[in-house]
């Protein structure tokens, strides 16, 4: 019994941190990013998960909730490119280029939280994700120092769904560790001035 309470602790804290902050994007407030998190590529193209959130956040755009978006995903191989695969739906559904910044090395989402504040210089955003995952992004980029509120982006419950709101029991856990100690993602680098030009298009 102590260890399930113990496993369910870091979940708790997770929605008890974010409460009132994660909703669907018609009751999301005005922010001047939206941040985009990867979930994966098929043949080149973003999963049927990344594509949702990616329709959601050009709505977001369209709507004149957000002013640019920040696409934070894996690039670690010279054949896999979550980013610019995802620019480039959003470039299909309207948004401009010069709205769009890529980050290349959000390989986890405290990285793509931490490098969003860190290395993007990201304040507060709206962080557009599926249900089972947006309240551990917005306590992440709490912890980060990023003012954040989570856009739930509904899907069908179906095995990937279940699926992943299991995995979010052990990801709790190395969430808990992440917002105490703050580590420094597997790649910093220099700031980038992209959100600032982004923001600066109005």
């Amino acid at each position: 019994m102590l260890l399930c309470v113990l496993a369910l602790l870091p979940t708790t804290w997770i929605r008890l941190s974010t409460d009132g902050r994660v909703g669907p994007a018609a009751a999301a407030p005005h922010a001047p990013v939206a941040m985009v998190f990867g979930a994966g590529l098929r043949d080149g193209e973003p999963s049927r998960y990344l594509a949702s959130r990616l329709d959601t956040a050009a709505d977001l755009y369209h709507g004149g909730k957000v002013r640019a978006l920040l696409l934070t995903g894996d690039n670690s191989r010279a054949d896999y490119d979550e980013p610019t695969a995802m620019r480039d739906h959003l470039l299909r559904r309207g948004v401009p280029a010069d709205r769009v910044v890529l980050d290349y090395a959000g390989f986890d989402t405290w990285a793509s939280c931490s490098r969003a504040k860190r290395v993007f210089g990201v304040d507060e955003a709206l962080l557009v994700s599926q249900a089972f995952h947006v309240p551990r992004a917005v306590a992440l980029c709490d912890a980060a120092g990023v003012r954040a509120h989570g856009v739930a982006v509904a899907e069908a419950r179906n095995a990937v769904w279940y699926a992943g709101h299991l995995r979010e029991l052990a990801a709790g856990v190395k969430a808990g560790l992440e917002a105490t100690f703050t580590p420094d993602p597997r790649f910093l680098g220099p700031q980038e001035p992209g959100i600032a030009r982004a923001l600066s298009a109005d």
